[in-house]
C-alpha cells in the first residue's frame, strides 16, 4: 500500500505546502483576473512570499517535479470546468501500479489504488490522511475511499482515475481561477503529539483536526489577528495576507 521511495522521495518536496486560496485571489487583484500560473511563476512566489496555491496550482507542480524526477504521472479529477472541480495526480511506479496523490486535500503520503475490491475491503489504514484511517475501495475507472474519522465519523469521497488531457486541465485551472469564493481557506498538515495533524481556517474559524478530534483555535476578530495566526501556520508574506484577507473580509 506505500509508495515506493522514488514517488514517495519527490512527494516529501510538498510537506509543508499548505492547500489555500489565498493567492488565487491576490492574483486575481494583480492581474484584473484569475489565471493558472505557470510553475515557474509558482517556484518564484514560493521563494519570495512562501506562497503555494489551490489543488490545480498543486496538481500542476506535482506533475512537473514528478517528470523531473523520472516518474510517469496524469492528472485526475472531477467536475472539471465546474464551481465543484477537485483535481490530483496519479503517479506509476516500475510495475505500472497506480497511487493517488492528492496535495489538495492534505493527504500525508500517496495510497495504491490499484488491485482488486476483496484485497482492500476490510482493510482500515492509517498515516495515509490526516486524523483518520482509510479504507480504498479500487474499481475499475475509479476509486472509492471511505474515511473513518474520531467519534465515529464518517465520510466517502470517489477518484476518477481515467487521466485529464494537459489541454483540458489547462482550461479547467484557469477556470478554477476566476472562481473566487466569499471567504478565504487555508488547509495544511501541523505535528501534534505523535501525528500529522490537519489545521484549516475555512470562513473565518480554525481548527484542528487530530485523532484525538477536533480541537478549535480560540476565537479572533480582526485581521491583524488572522494575518499572524495563519502565518504562524504557513510562513505566508504578511504584507500580502493582510491585503488578501482584508479584500475577502469586504467579500463577506
Amino acid at each position: 500500500m506505500r509508495p515506493p521511495e522514488n514517488i514517495l522521495h519527490t512527494w516529501k518536496k510538498f510537506d509543508d505546502f499548505p492547500m489555500e486560496t489565498l493567492t488565487k485571489l491576490w492574483v486575481f487583484q494583480q492581474e484584473g483576473r484569475g489565471k493558472q500560473r505557470s510553475v515557474s511563476l509558482m517556484r518564484e512566489h514560493r521563494q519570495r512570499y512562501s506562497m503555494s496555491g489551490n489543488c490545480f496550482d498543486l496538481a500542476l507542480w506535482l506533475l512537473d517535479e514528478f517528470r523531473r524526477d523520472g516518474i510517469k504521472a496524469y492528472p485526475i479529477g472531477h467536475h472539471i470546468l465546474t464551481e465543484e472541480a477537485h483535481v490530483a495526480v496519479v503517479a506509476l511506479d516500475e510495475k505500472g501500479r497506480r497511487f493517488l496523490c492528492d496535495l489538495g486535500d492534505q493527504w500525508l503520503t500517496p495510497i495504491l489504488v490499484d488491485g482488486t475490491s476483496d484485497e482492500f475491503s476490510s482493510r482500515r489504514l492509517s498515516g495515509f490522511f490526516p486524523a483518520a484511517e482509510v479504507r480504498v475501495k479500487p474499481q475499475a475507472s475509479h476509486v472509492e475511499v471511505f474515511y473513518y474519522r474520531p467519534n465515529s465519523k464518517f465520510s466517502t469521497q470517489r477518484y476518477d482515475l481515467q487521466p485529464i488531457e494537459m489541454d483540458e486541465f489547462l482550461r479547467a485551472a484557469n477556470y478554477s481561477q476566476n472562481v473566487i469564493r466569499p471567504f478565504p481557506l487555508v488547509e495544511c498538515r501541523i505535528p501534534f503529539k505523535e501525528e500529522q495533524a490537519h489545521w484549516e481556517f475555512d470562513n473565518w474559524s480554525s481548527f484542528l483536526s487530530t485523532s484525538e478530534g477536533l480541537i478549535y483555535d480560540f476565537e479572533v476578530t480582526t485581521v491583524e489577528e488572522w494575518v499572524n495566526r495563519i502565518y504562524e501556520k504557513t510562513r505566508y508574506n504578511k504584507g500580502i495576507l493582510k491585503k488578501v484577507l482584508e479584500k475577502y473580509e469586504k467579500l463577506k
